[in-house]
């Protein structure tokens, strides 16, 4: 179910059917450097996942991660944007990734500016935070680029781990 769209992208509720993008996905490089690997290492895994991760969100908050697509014939899976409410953090969480390929090409502004609308007129959210490891530029930029400014350092999960959390009144 399409939930956005920008000018190149397609923003789509996640769905089991998107198992073998999101396997992808979790094992760029990116992904298991800056978030961190999850252990979904099959299709099958992936749909466990999405069934307990994206689908859950949906369910529990009406909002979650989305496919983001290229607006084409083909609609190719490029990456995925979204919102998590943590119980670690005060505020609503965004977060995005892309495959390799579509780094550096403007869709992360794209999509994730299209996700804080969405977290603004859909959602009626009024605060939106991030939170990313220090060594993480690319994501700082982005999340600077889309106006979100550094609090403060936090550890919101079990593992002790520092990331910089930042914020923006939407």
């Amino acid at each position: 179910m399409q939930i956005a769209e920008t000018n190149r992208l397609i923003l789509s509720k996640i769905t089991i059917g998107d198992a073998p993008f999101i396997l992808e996905l979790m094992n760029t490089p990116g992904w298991i450097k800056y978030i961190g690997d999850r252990n979904v290492k099959t299709v099958e895994q992936a749909a466990t996942y999405i069934q307990n991760n994206q689908l859950k969100c949906y369910e529990d908050f009406e909002f979650g991660y989305y496919i983001a697509r290229i607006k084409s014939k083909s609609m190719t899976p490029i990456g995925s944007f979204g919102l998590l409410k943590r119980d670690t953090l005060d505020h609503v969480d965004i977060g995005f990734s892309l495959l390799p390929d579509y780094e550096g090409l403007g869709y992360g502004f794209e999509g994730a500016n299209a996700v804080m609308r969405l977290a603004k007129n859909t959602f009626n959210i009024k605060t939106i935070s991030a939170i990313t490891l220090a060594e993480n530029q690319p994501s700082i930029h982005l999340l600077e680029k889309l106006g979100l400014s550094y609090q403060k350092r936090v550890k919101p999960f079990d593992n002790d781990e520092e990331l910089l959390l930042f914020v923006k009144d939407l």
